[in-house]
């Protein structure tokens, strides 16, 4: 919420004046463009890479993408204790869970850090970052914040209990 709320304090553009108001009558504040671009667009970015870090982790531990599919009833049962990889690797029940929770940490850290591409990136409509800045301290606060919320819930304590949230590793 800090990133977004900091948004407000950005200093206006430099041609700012240059433009044409928006027409009240006409023009509304969220139309389908906009809609558009912040779900279909830009939320589709953040799951993808959501979605690419899960399955490197995944493929990192030995379970290809290939072989994950149809293997949840062998994964989420408690009774099977010797789950194969796409190595031949056998993996326990906590083992295999653990696995999960940290892709699940993973999964947030990188919609976490796609969140600060995006807050970086609309910061101005038309203005490049290098003639905007970075002299935004509400924004620059933001960033750090939640960089700081999202690192005490992956690798504070009791937060894989309370959360299921395991560290990265």
């Amino acid at each position: 919420m800090v990133p977004a709320i900091s948004l407000a304090y950005e200093k206006a553009e430099s041609d700012i004046m240059k433009r044409k108001p928006r027409d009240a009558k006409n023009d509304k504040l969220v139309n389908e463009r906009l809609i558009s671009m912040s779900y279909g667009q830009i939320g589709m970015m953040q799951a993808s890479a959501g979605f690419f870090t899960y399955f490197v982790i995944m493929g990192e531990n030995g379970f290809m993408m290939k072989d994950l599919i149809g293997i949840r009833q062998q994964w989420d049962s408690k009774a099977v204790n010797d789950v194969r990889d796409s190595y031949g690797q056998e993996w326990t029940y906590n083992d295999r869970k653990v696995l999960e929770f940290t892709c699940h940490t993973a999964f947030f850290i990188s919609i976490v850090i796609v969140q600060w591409a995006d807050l970086i990136i609309c910061k101005t409509r038309r203005n490049s970052l290098v003639h905007q800045g970075m002299d935004n301290h509400v924004l620059n606060f933001g960033l750090l914040f939640e960089t700081v919320l999202a690192a005490i819930l992956s690798y504070g304590p009791g937060m894989d209990k309370a959360l299921r949230m395991y560290p990265m590793k």
